[in-house]
């Protein structure tokens, strides 16, 4: 991180200097290939833990740069929010216990980070995406202070051309314009890596594309955001539109989100789908590099191919190529990029044992996967997954079948097979995938988060009951429990301590008019939905005042009936407004020093929200 990143608006000398070292590094490795100088006849596993922190109130901290001192481990490393930071795992040799022994590495690793987290009052949590989290956090003073981070944010705005938007469709719908790359931080997620064999790389990067449906339909875990109910794993769409850089002018061009699934087979070497990448993806970033990878081939070096790595961290693939060096020696390795953190540590070994099974236990039949499955249908079977989950009905082998059921009766066994084709004790694989038979049977983390958020919002305002979830996982997760054993949230619990910004407690489904609707409408408004502030928008959608019933009895007692009157003619039209992250002490002041009786809450000129006595009262202590 330390490094001089460069993006897009910066000098074209090293630019053109660095896609050269590109150019070079894909040589270098068609050369290895040829060669067979790329470790072959041993597996590795590794992965990468994203994880949240969280504040006193369960809601994002801003601590995490500061804590990387304290934890003084290289484990630790940032991640692009003050709220996120990430544990690389060491690499394990595929055999016997090696799953356990990843869980306590995962679980040691952990348990520092909370210890040096409860000294600053912090706690660490696992989820996909934080259910807390508002767009309060998501500005630019939340984004980790490395030029890294700054320059992605700028090269993916210049490439955009404009702000970035983002519409995702489920059970509710979010619609929101933003000026960052910050909403890529709401994915929190667990990386896995699997190491694969030169020969065998294309068939098994096939056979991992095929495999992610299914995986995912059993392994979701990020149903909400912002308070909406949208997809089974959200952030699916979310990382997707989040750093997305085309520009939507193009109507007829297809250009290609670098966040992708894959538009076809992968077909040659693991080289072709780099350069398939580099032509289809402008480079993103770039730095100035000292060392020039055919050289060092020729002096009988290793080179780590640099240009090639920066530019593939640029390119999201769901299952991502990568090329490493370990030991002094080349390695190719899957990276499965779509899973979700938590629920809790098991649930994460457990998913990564099911996926290595698989992997290793592929059926000959399926060494060529074009000649059995159609790759569209692989794509549908993926996006189906995150949206509806384990309730998807796949399509596998051009048939369709429950999700439930294609992992219970044929995947299932498949990793078993691949476990112990792997050299897994027995006990370790019945342990693991069990895990995955309970949950297939039982409960996701996403349907235990909407079941439980659905029943707090009968009997709690939406933050509450967003609070409480959190909460709820956080002690979940302290047990080691796997999600389907996890009790349901107990409503009972008090929340509103949590809350402390009018973001957190504010009105957001809004009844509006126009400022040249007639009165009589706003009048029938208030009086069908039991309200007494109906907020008045301009015809650009912008706040220009506010209607409430002592305004409709003053105007009658002067002047009559409301007749043909418009609301912009009795509106209230200098008015007090507060900001999300306005303090709810702050708000409960202005209310009393101007005895008024709600407070419009804007963004940008635009109502977001309305804050009343009402939901207020609870925090006014006197």
């Amino acid at each position: 991180m330390g490094e001089a990143i460069l993006s897009l608006d910066s000098g074209h000398d090293v630019r053109s200097a660095f896609i050269g070292h590109l150019l070079h590094d894909i040589e270098a490795l068609e050369r290895m290939l040829a060669l067979g100088m790329l470790e072959t006849g041993i597996t590795r596993i590794g992965a990468e833990q994203e994880f949240c922190l969280l504040n006193t109130h369960w809601r994002p901290s801003r601590k995490a740069p500061d804590l990387l001192p304290a934890l003084a481990d290289p484990h630790f490393t940032t991640e692009l929010a003050r709220y996120n930071l990430e544990i690389n795992l060491d690499p394990l040799t595929l055999e016997g216990q090696c799953f356990s022994r990843m869980e306590q590495q995962l679980t040691a690793h952990l348990q520092l980070a909370q210890a040096v987290a409860a000294q600053v009052e912090d706690r660490v949590l696992l989820t996909g995406i934080l259910p807390t989290i508002t767009k309060n956090e998501l500005g630019l003073d939340f984004m980790t202070p490395l030029p890294r981070y700054r320059a992605l944010n700028n090269a993916t705005r210049t490439l955009r051309g404009k702000d970035f938007e983002l519409r995702i469709r489920g059970l509710d719908e979010l619609s929101i314009i933003h000026d960052s790359v910050l909403f890529e931080a709401c994915n929190t997620s667990f990386q896995l890596h699997l190491q694969i064999a030169p020969e065998d790389f294309i068939a098994s990067y096939n056979w991992a594309q095929a495999l992610s449906g299914p995986l995912l339909a059993v392994c979701t875990n990020s149903p909400l955001l912002l308070g909406r109910e949208l997809w089974s794993e959200t952030r699916i769409a979310l990382f997707q539109q989040s750093i997305d850089t085309r520009r939507s002018s193009y109507a007829l061009r297809h250009q290609r989100p670098r966040v992708s699934f894959g538009t076809d087979w992968a077909r040659g070497s693991i080289a072709d789908i780099f350069k398939d990448d580099i032509a289809g993806h402008p480079v993103l970033l770039f730095k100035p590099i000292d060392t020039h990878s055919l050289e060092e081939l020729e002096r009988g070096q290793t080179p780590r191919l640099p240009a090639l790595a920066l530019h593939n961290s640029t390119i999201y693939r769901w299952n991502r190529a990568c090329y490493g060096v370990g030991g002094g020696k080349p390695h190719l390795r899957i990276e499965n990029r779509y899973l979700p953190a938590g629920p809790s540590v098991q649930d994460e070994i457990a998913n990564f044992a099911f996926w290595v099974g698989m992997m290793v236990g592929r059926p000959p039949a399926f060494d060529e996967l074009a000649t059995r499955m159609d790759f569209r249908d692989v794509k549908a079977n993926f996006i189906k997954a995150a949206q509806t989950g384990k309730e998807s009905v796949m399509l596998w082998e051009h048939e369709p079948i429950p999700a439930q059921e294609l992992v219970l009766k044929q995947l299932l066994p498949l990793a078993h097979a691949g476990l112990q084709k792997a050299g897994i004790q027995a006990a370790d694989s019945e342990r693991y995938l069990g895990i995955i038979e309970k949950r297939t049977a039982g409960a996701t983390g996403a349907q235990w988060a909407v079941r439980n958020f659905r029943t707090l919002q009968k009997t709690h305002k939406k933050d509450d009951a967003l609070t409480m979830l959190t909460k709820a996982m956080y002690k979940n997760q302290q047990t080691g429990r796997p999600v389907h054993d996890w009790p349901p949230v107990d409503p009972e619990l008090e929340a509103h301590e949590a809350a402390c910004l009018v973001g957190h407690i504010m009105s957001t489904e809004l009844f509006t008019v126009k400022d040249h609707d007639l009165a009589d409408l706003a009048t029938s408004v208030m009086r069908w939905k039991g309200i007494h502030h109906v907020p008045v928008e301009n015809a650009t959608g912008e706040l220009c005042g506010l209607l409430t019933w002592t305004h409709l009895q003053r105007h009658q007692a002067r002047n009559g009936d409301t007749g043909q009157c418009l609301v912009g003619d009795i509106m209230a039209r200098d008015l007090i407004t507060v900001r999300t992250e306005t303090s709810i002490k702050t708000a409960i002041a202005l209310m009393k020093r101007n005895t008024i009786g709600c407070l419009p809450v804007v963004q940008d000129r635009c109502l977001v929200g309305i804050l009343t006595i009402k939901d207020v009262l609870p925090y006014d202590h006197g």
